[in-house]
């Protein structure tokens, strides 16, 4: 069973690149719903909720995890790579290798909760690969929320997303990285407020596309993996607004079920 956590509603867009990727596999899923979002939270926070996300996936099954969130991803990856005794994904590496070869200028954006943009992460692992290359970062607190709200269509998340690329845009980016799994489901309004020359990074299908290679690289690994096409939704806390955005994300009625980590 391949095991996926994120902070809330965000995660969800890893869920369904795997899914089309990769059909026949169980996936089970914990968004920590309660407790979004990660990237307000301290480092030490975000590690030790990561660690309980995790724990929870293994308890459920999960042989792989993945971190589908770019906050817990730049702060906790080590930490759970170091824990279990399981291959680890997350979801900057495959964001940055897709940039770097979408990139025409080597002028590069990236946009993310503060957590992520202040953990310098997208900097320092493109800068390792191409040094030469111009990053611009800036921090959108405000778009997780408007996402968990269902606001993706309101003319305030239009408002707010062309206030944040503003600065990016002024300098003149050819490629902007979405560092976080929640803006997929606006990228239609980051993409038209960046413009249409900007090409625009969604890292959970490179994600998707790295773990199928990895499976067909390690069939002993895959060979413990369930493929009965089964996907269990967990979350920490249900809202309405949740579930429906939730089958807006997965494009098909899901089921989800409760769970307390602190219990």
């Amino acid at each position: 069973m391949i095991g996926i956590f994120d902070s809330g509603i965000g995660g969800l867009t890893v869920v369904r690149a795997i899914m089309d990727a990769l059909p026949e596999y169980d996936i089970v899923y914990f968004g920590d719903t309660a407790r979004t979002p990660y990237g307000t939270k301290s480092g030490r926070t975000v590690v030790e909720y990561s660690r309980q996300d995790t724990e929870f996936l293994v308890s459920k099954g999960a042989k792989i995890i993945v971190i589908a969130c770019n906050t817990a991803s730049s702060v906790a990856f080590e930490d759970i790579q170091d824990r279990f005794d399981l291959p680890v994904y997350e979801v900057i590496s495959p964001a940055v290798d897709l940039a770097l070869d979408q990139t025409r200028k080597d002028i590069i954006g990236v946009i993310g909760t503060r957590g992520t943009i202040e953990s310098g992460i997208y900097e320092r692992k493109i800068r390792e690969r191409r040094p030469e290359a111009r990053i611009h970062s800036a921090p959108c607190p405000l778009l997780v929320p408007l996402v968990e709200e269902g606001w993706s269509e309101k003319p305030e998340t239009r408002m707010i997303v062309k206030k944040y690329l503003h600065p990016l845009k002024v300098r003149q980016i050819d490629t902007l990285i979405l560092g976080c799994t929640h803006y997929p489901v606006i990228k239609h309004v980051i993409a038209h407020k960046i413009g249409k020359k900007v090409r625009i990074i969604d890292s959970s299908v490179a994600l998707a596309g790295q773990i199928r290679q990895f499976l067909t690289d390690f069939p002993d690994v895959d060979a413990t993996l369930g493929k009965n096409g089964h996907t269990r939704f967990y979350v920490s806390d249900v809202t309405r607004q949740f579930e429906k955005t939730a089958k807006t994300v997965i494009k098909r009625n899901i089921e989800l079920t409760p769970v307390d980590l602190q219990g």
